[in-house]
């Protein structure tokens, strides 16, 4: 979610982010809903959805602190 956040901010796209986790039910809201709900302005759609797209196309590399 923080590269969609980068992504957004530097394109000066206002948007909000609500996340569907509570300490409550330990998580049982992600599984059923995802980990957030990604809003923004009607206008800004198309271009919010090619961010995510070409953002969705990277490569996740996972670095560990041992190596």
């Amino acid at each position: 979610m923080d590269m969609i956040k980068d992504a957004l901010d530097k394109e000066d796209i206002p948007y909000t982010i609500k996340e569907h986790r509570d300490t409550a039910y330990d998580g049982l809201f992600i599984l059923q809903k995802g980990f957030a709900s990604l809003y923004v302005d009607e206008g800004d759609r198309n271009r919010v959805l090619a961010i995510v797209k070409r953002i969705r196309t990277l490569p996740y590399v996972a670095y560990s602190k041992d190596e």
